[in-house]
């Protein structure tokens, strides 16, 4: 993961409409408590939340969003019950078998961040593939966060960092941001303009903590398998009043 000395990873922003965020990050929360409000069990919840998923993806294209980033499965999640793990991991599999077809023809372009390994090797291959298929997309740049912790992503690209100056390629007195963001997950994607949080937790959860350094948050009470268009438009909406000064005044 480490990046060359000297090199630069370019950031692509694409021709975004005019207060429109280039990138919107979502932590979709809700399905388990979306379930329970219905009585029904938690597998069922997260099946409707890959349906809103299917919604905004749809959305953010219309939109002119260029790039989006959604929270899917945190590294922490791992600590749920393996009835729990085991539906989700299910429906992902599911979703890059039955979905991935849909994004290509619409130009969307899929990435993964995370610890994809830890899926085992018939989804890791899974997400590769789907990868491979929409790498040339010039659309819509969805990112799925999976197995995803930024803490973990900061110590790894620290320890990448750590190496080079071991071996002697690198002085200390070189590093610097720049470095740094060129040894993380999201190196070549911009920074997140807009960050929205279903099921009215306010909180970052570990997510893009770094790269979210000023970006504007949105929090909606919508449990995220009821997110669509609409929720969209009303969080990309506070985000065009939002005065971005990045600490100038």
């Amino acid at each position: 993961m480490s990046a060359a000395k000297g090199a630069t990873a370019p950031v692509i922003t694409g021709g975004t409409p005019p207060g429109v965020p280039v990138h919107v990050g979502i932590i979709m929360d809700g399905n388990r408590r979306w379930a329970r409000g219905r009585g029904l069990p938690s597998a069922l919840g997260h099946k409707a939340g890959a349906d809103a998923v299917r919604r905004t993806v749809e959305a953010a294209a219309q939109a002119g969003i260029g790039w989006l980033t959604l929270f899917a499965f945190s590294s922490e999640n791992w600590q749920r019950s393996d009835d729990e793990v085991r539906d989700l991991t299910g429906l992902l599999r599911f979703y890059l078998r039955h979905e991935i077809a849909a994004l290509h023809r619409n130009n969307v372009r899929l990435r993964v961040i995370g610890e994809r390994e830890r899926f085992g090797r018939e989804t890791t291959a899974a997400i590769r593939d789907a990868e491979a298929l929409t790498t040339n997309n010039t659309g819509l740049n969805l990112t799925v966060a999976l197995s995803y912790g930024s803490r973990t992503e900061i110590a790894g690209a620290a320890r990448a960092l750590a190496r080079e100056v071991a071996a002697g390629r690198l002085h200390p007195d070189e590093l610097d941001e720049a470095l740094l963001e060129r040894n993380l997950s999201t190196v070549g994607m911009p920074d997140p303009d807009l960050i929205i949080r279903t099921s009215g937790e306010q909180r970052l959860s570990n997510f893009l903590l770094w790269q979210a350094a000023y970006a504007e948050f949105w929090f909606t009470d919508v449990l995220w398998p009821d997110f669509g268009a609409a929720e969209l438009a009303a969080g990309m909406a506070a985000f065009a009043r939002r005065d971005r000064r990045y600490g100038a005044g």
